[in-house]
């Protein structure tokens, strides 16, 4: 009987062990992840606006022009010569 609950200690020692070094791993993971994700967000924000596609300008004269309906002009054409 003796031997048996010896082995079971160790069985539970062991257990627990393993199961203390996964869970520190699991931790590792979700840190490493959020990490990543946070450098990703910065990446893909500084990309869209910063990044010269579109600047907060840009995409502030396009809305306007949406809201107020204008149509789009090109400069430097007059009445006296009309666009083809």
């Amino acid at each position: 009987m003796e031997n048996i609950q010896t082995l079971l200690v160790v069985v539970v020692v062991a257990l627990t062990l393993l199961l203390m070094v996964v869970g520190f791993q699991v931790i590792l993971i979700i840190v490493d992840l959020r990490r990543a994700l946070r450098r990703l967000n910065s990446i893909l924000d500084d990309a869209i606006l910063g990044g010269g596609l579109i600047s907060p300008g840009k995409l502030t004269g396009i809305v306007e022009m949406f809201r107020r309906k204008k149509k789009m002009q090109t400069h430097g054409f007059n009445e006296e010569f009309p666009k083809k």
